[in-house]
């Protein structure tokens, strides 16, 4: 199965919805991907700027996963990778 970079970011803004107690339309996210550190995000919540790391991104994949699918997911089923946007394939 593929996650679309949408379905990505729509999983990190439920999970810091969740985290931070707000809507998930309070929050907005900037995936990115960078040489030096990966894939990473700019999440912003009520105004307030966070960068996050490869590590929160899958927890978050792994959240909605279980949320949206009702499947249970490790980070090793889940790889990210770039093509024109970033995507995420999960393993059977």
């Amino acid at each position: 199965m593929r996650l679309s970079m949408d379905e990505i970011v729509n999983a990190v803004c439920l999970h810091f919805a969740e985290r931070k107690g707000v809507k998930p339309t309070d929050v907005e996210v900037q995936l990115q991907w960078d040489e030096d550190y990966g894939y990473t995000a700019e999440v912003w919540v009520l105004g307030r700027s966070q960068y996050i790391v490869e590590a929160n991104l899958l927890e978050a994949i792994e959240r909605y996963m279980l949320t949206e699918y009702g499947r249970r997911v490790f980070r090793e089923q889940i790889r990210l990778g770039l093509d024109d946007e970033i995507w995420a394939d999960i393993a059977d």
